[in-house]
């Protein structure tokens, strides 16, 4: 990656001059030299070859592999022959050290082979659980997340070209020591000017140029892998990979996230995230506060009193049920590498740190509405709603079978409540298992759905790690009801009906309109002597206003808010004017 500074007037400039106040290339040059649409498809074509040969490779040890765990009977003599001659043919074509290895063994060492990118997409592809098969799953799992270092002096170079100074200026300290080297980024500890413990995680030369690439790359073998295998959708889990992809190679993104988390727990200070210093920082680079903790399930935690222990499963469970059903805005990335526990002193409480906040899930408010609903059914037993309310969430394919599925997950939630009556139950698992049922049923799930499972592991796990009995489902119950409570607090009803307000004023002044044309209608009506043949539909109708204005004269004499009763008077009095 070439620095800022080039070609300025100490490099080359027009006509050979050199210096002696010629004037520079680069004052001269047009803003849009440095921009290349096609740049990401010349690299696409360059990678294609390499993928392409990957991907043929992964085709043709998938039938070997495959044809290799067939049953003995079915290999015998001129059995499965033509699964068995094709095998034989692609064998010479296959590396020799891959071709016997068992095919989510292939997918897994390909994928690393093929670089950054593609190691992501296999991080994405093992916790699709609901959508590949668990052997793929599991084995994509063991990715490897930590490798070699760049050297320091690149780090460095990239750090001097984005902040526009030397480091020595900027940061008192900085170890040439990675604290962590990931398949993007780097993280190294430095000390601000002002004394400040913080970490700055850097983007790895020449990364983003390779996975833009990539990207294009991905979208066209979605298209074509969705041809050969469109039960696994993997043209949907592509576009997912490659929207959370962009956004983890602009630190712009993390930094933002960092500051939204801040803001929704601006009422819990004992959940902790990490101050964003915004003027060391840039896309490639990011500053951020040190947070000093223990990691939970480490020995340290371990020595805790069962008083800080129970206050660490607290926090932890009441920060990321909030995160999931009140705010919708939740740390898509958890696990117990990117949780503090942050010692406190001796007049200071134990506090709950979160890091890494580069993936993020987000759910639309209606879809926040429906989990809060499901995930309340849930704690709480009740099978027919929770199947009802998950139901709601979902997408029906092609084909598809809504009520096959909602009865399966009303036979799975009745079994995991028996099992919940024996011993300790996972609500994880049958969140997980829910949502797997949708690919035989042809209802499928978003991404945010399983990286919602995720945070919910993270949390199971940890808490039993720090104590083995801990009851998920009671503490659920506590957070989720508080949630459930203020979720249909009148004032919270009430700060929705305002902003609400510009729709509902929009209603009031088309009133008389509708009062008009339905009185138009009435009186059409009233002359119009021609029996009809079904009286039902105008008797159900007078049926629902007269329900509607009582209730709305109920709300009236028992001295509700208005926004209750109101509309319950205007709903009565169109279903009277029409009757349907």
């Amino acid at each position: 990656m070439q620095g800022k500074g080039e070609g300025t007037a100490s490099g080359p400039t027009y006509g050979g001059a050199t210096s002696g106040g010629a004037t520079s290339e680069a004052d001269h040059r047009s803003p849009l030299a440095d921009f290349d649409p096609l740049a990401p498809y010349r690299g696409a074509v360059r990678r294609f070859f390499v993928v392409y040969r990957h991907v043929m490779g992964l085709l043709m040890g998938g039938h070997i592999a495959y044809v290799r765990s067939l049953p003995n009977v079915q290999t015998r003599g001129m059995r499965s022959i033509g699964k068995r001659m094709v095998a034989w043919i692609f064998r010479p074509f296959v590396d020799r050290s891959l071709r016997d290895l068992p095919f989510p063994v292939q997918l897994r060492k390909r994928l690393e082979i093929l670089g950054p990118t593609f190691t992501k997409l296999g991080q994405i592809l093992a916790i699709r659980e609901d959508l590949l098969p668990p052997a793929i799953t599991r084995e994509l799992e063991s990715l490897m997340d930590h490798l070699p270092p760049v050297p320091f002096v690149q780090v460095k170079d990239i750090i001097e070209r984005d902040l526009g100074a030397p480091t020595e200026e900027l940061f008192a300290t900085l170890s040439s020591e990675p604290l962590g080297s990931a398949s993007i980024a780097q993280a190294h500890r430095a000390t601000t000017i002002e004394g400040d413990d913080v970490v700055i995680k850097v983007i790895k030369p020449g990364i983003r140029e390779i996975i833009n690439s990539d990207l294009k790359l991905l979208e066209f073998f979605g298209i074509f892998l969705n041809w050969i295998i469109p039960e696994y959708r993997p043209r949907q889990i592509i576009e997912e990979f490659s929207e959370y992809t962009k956004r983890e190679v602009d630190y712009s993104f993390e930094a933002t996230n960092a500051e939204v988390f801040a803001a929704n727990f601006s009422d819990m200070p004992d959940v902790v995230f990490p101050t964003i210093y915004r003027d060391l920082s840039s896309d490639d680079v990011l500053t951020m506060q040190f947070i000093d903790g223990i990691r939970p399930g480490s020995a340290a935690s371990m020595k805790l009193s069962e008083d800080e222990r129970e206050r660490v499963i607290d926090l932890g469970s009441a920060a990321i049920i909030r995160m999931l059903y009140k705010d919708g805005f939740f740390h898509a990335d958890l696990h117990a590498g990117n949780l503090k526990i942050i010692e406190g002193g001796p007049d200071e409480p134990i506090k709950v740190g979160f890091i890494d906040m580069g993936m993020v899930g987000r759910f639309s408010p209606q879809v926040k509405r429906r989990l809060l609903y499901y995930f309340y059914a849930l704690v709480r037993g009740d099978v027919e709603n929770v199947a009802r309310y998950l139901l709601d969430i979902a997408r029906i394919g092609e084909g598809g079978d809504p009520q096959g599925f909602r009865r399966a997950v009303s036979d799975l939630s009745r079994y995991f409540a028996r099992q919940g009556q024996t011993g300790t139950i996972s609500i994880a698992q049958l969140i997980l298992e829910s949502l797997s049922l949708g690919g035989r049923y042809r209802v499928f799930f978003p991404v945010e759905m399983t990286l919602m499972v995720k945070a919910l592991v993270t949390f199971e796990g940890v808490g039993r790690t720090m104590k083995p009995d801990l009851d998920v489902v009671a503490v659920s119950q506590r957070h989720v009801r508080s949630i459930f409570r203020e979720r249909f607090d009148p004032r919270t009803l009430g700060t929705e009906l305002l902003s609400n307000a510009p729709e509902f004023i929009d209603t009031i002044v088309q009133l008389p309109r509708l009062m008009s044309s339905g009185s138009a209608y009435v009186e059409e009506r009233l002359n119009d002597r021609t029996p009809t043949g079904d009286p039902f539909p105008g008797l159900r109708g007078s049926i629902l206003a007269g329900a509607c204005i009582i209730g709305g004269a109920l709300g009236v004499v028992q001295g509700g808010p208005i926004w209750l009763w109101l509309p319950l008077f205007a709903i009565g009095f169109l279903l009277a004017l029409f009757k349907t």
